[in-house]
Parts: C-alpha cells; structure tokens; sequence
C-alpha cells in the first residue's frame, strides 16, 4: 500500500523508471519488453505491492478469463465430475471457471445466465433443464458461445456434447436379462428430463426385442433424481403384490440405485438375490457402496474437457463451426447384479 491506497500502473512506472506503455506491455506482451526492462518493472511491482485490475481489463477488452458452467444438480457427484472435466480443460487455456447451480430451476438457470453475461464471460457451458428453452435459444442468436452439456438440441444450433442413453438403457436392462429376470422396473424421473425418457427409451425397445411381456418391465416415476426418491421407490417396490413384483431395478442414476440400495438392506432384502440393481453414471460412490453397484458408465471428465473445448473453439475461432459430439456408455458389473 502506497499511503493507504493501492498502487497503480502509474506507481509502478514511476518506480520502474518506464512509460505507463511498458509496463502494460509487461503485463499484456511481455515478450516485446527486453528482458533487463522486464526484470525493472518486476521488481518494482513486487516492491509496491501491485496487483493488476483483472476487472478493469476485462471492462475495456469486452469479455473476460472465465469461463462459466451452469450445472443442473450440485448435490449429484455426476456433474461434480464434469465440472472437473472443464476445469482441467479452462487451465491449459489459463481460464478460470465459475461454477453455479440451477438446483433442477428454470428460473434459477435463467438467473445465472444473466448474472453471467454481465460478467462478460467468455463461454458459457450448461446443463439445462430444458434444451430448448426460449432463454438458451436468446443467447445463440446474440451470439453468446454456448456448449450444452448433457443434453443436446435437436437442430444443432449450439454445441453439445452427451452420451447415447438410449444405448445406456439397453444395455442396463439387457445385462439383467441375461441374469435371468423376468420382471424389472425402471425407476426415474421425472419424465420432463430427456436422459430419463431415453433411458426408458432404450430399456422398453430391448425388452420387447427380447420378446418379454411389456408389463414385465415396470416404471415407478420418480420427483427427482435423489438418493432419497430412490429409497421411495424402494418402499413402494416392496408394496407389490409378490406375484408382480420385480426381481430386478434399473435405475435412471446412481442416487436413485443408492436410495434403493440403503433401503432394501434396511428392510433386510438381500441384493442381489432377492433384487438386483444396476444404475446409471458410475460416479465414485458406485463401487464403494455397501454392495458394489453395477452401473453404466459415462466419461463424465471427458464430458467436460470435450465441452469446454468446443467453447473455447467458438470464442476464439472466426471459422467455427457447431458440433454434436456423442459418447458410448459402458456397463460396468458388479456385485449388485451378478448372476443368480
């Protein structure tokens, strides 16, 4: 501190001995400064006590070194993993990443956004409670780069990156077939989401290919996407009549599994004997719970690195052009649903 103030640009170039321009090119392109004259400038700043006005630069350069993710659930490991993913991909660009949570709201996603363009980020990723909602189609058409992650638009005006849950569905509900169920539910929800809807999707079309009877494969809806709507729905599978009631679950996510999980054992059901779960995601927690979960894997960090690079791509490149990229889930088996 200078007196009590904050040193400026100007005190560091009375220090230094140099223009105000050499010390901005210092800091902004350092490379057409000589090294001695560098070294001077340096000194100067580390003796003052100076710290540069990121605000200010940004102000007068119309964007800033942020980027921006708006991630759906912030109490679902899954986009904990995914935000990592971009994290990683928004330091080899020297960025840095906000981080916010629309907690499943229209109006909270709605928020944000704005609260975000007045920051001038410079890209913005989400994982949107509707795709297709008027406000995301605003920000394309002003221009704003925009990844969706998770999700994707049907006519490809912004780009996105997501897994084929349709294949994760059947895959899911193939594995468990193969273990023998003639019965299985599909727990998820709630239907508005569109990985649910395809989940199911992919989970009725191979049970019908199988030739099952379709009321064999029944679907509990769900409010949400928690560990606690999981062990709902395991309350309500345990009220089946015996004859009906499935052997199997495919749950549309982990914490649903999870909830499902903690709520069988609870009831002193045997899993996988008495019924088997498999979930979707693999977050960390998958193969640490008291029995290992069997889950379809998506590649959440890859999820995020791949996004954050397409933004970076539409911020900085004149010739960008919109991509779709789709990753392949994989089933990933455990002690959940091994064979009976």
């Amino acid at each position: 501190m200078l007196n009590g103030r904050t040193p400026s640009v100007k005190d560091v170039a009375a220090a230094a001995g140099v223009s105000l321009g050499t010390v901005s090119n210092v800091m902004n392109r350092p490379a057409v400064v000589s090294a001695r004259t560098r070294e001077r400038v340096e000194r100067a700043m580390s003796e003052l006590g100076f710290v540069r006005n990121e605000s200010a630069r940004q102000l007068r350069a119309g964007t800033s070194r942020t980027l921006a993710y708006v991630m759906l659930d912030g109490s679902n490991p899954f986009f904990h993993d995914v935000a990592h993913g971009i994290e990683l991909a928004a330091e080899d660009a020297d960025l840095s990443l906000f981080i916010c949570n629309s907690n499943s709201r229209a109006d909270r996603e709605e928020t944000h956004l704005d609260r975000l363009l007045q920051q001038r980020v410079q890209g913005i990723l989400i994982t949107p409670v509707d795709p297709e909602a008027p406000h995301l189609r605003a920000l394309t058409r002003r221009g704003v780069p925009l990844v969706i992650v998770d999700r994707r638009r049907a006519d490809g005006s912004c780009c996105s990156v997501a897994v084929d849950d349709v294949h994760g569905g059947r895959v899911a509900v193939e594995h468990l077939a193969e273990q023998g169920h003639q019965r299985v539910a599909f727990i998820g929800g709630p239907d508005s989401l569109g990985q649910v809807r395809e989940r199911l999707q992919g989970a009725r079309a191979v049970w019908a290919e199988l030739g099952r009877p379709a009321d064999h494969l029944v679907y509990l809806p769900t409010a949400a996407m928690t560990v606690a709507e999981g062990r709902s729905a395991g309350e309500r599978l345990a009220g089946l009549p015996a004859r009906r009631r499935p052997t199997a679950a495919f749950c549309a996510n982990d914490l649903l599994a999870l909830g499902l999980l903690q709520q069988g054992i609870g009831a002193g059901l045997r899993v996988p004997e008495e019924l088997a779960i498999v979930g979707f995601d693999d977050i960390e927690f998958a193969a640490a719970a008291a029995v290992p979960l069997t889950s379809v894997r998506q590649p959440r960090q890859e999820l995020g690195r791949a996004a954050a690079q397409l933004v970076l791509d539409e911020a900085t490149n004149p010739t960008h052009e919109h991509q779709q990229l789709f990753f392949t889930p994989e089933l990933v088996a455990r002690a959940s649903s091994r064979a009976r």
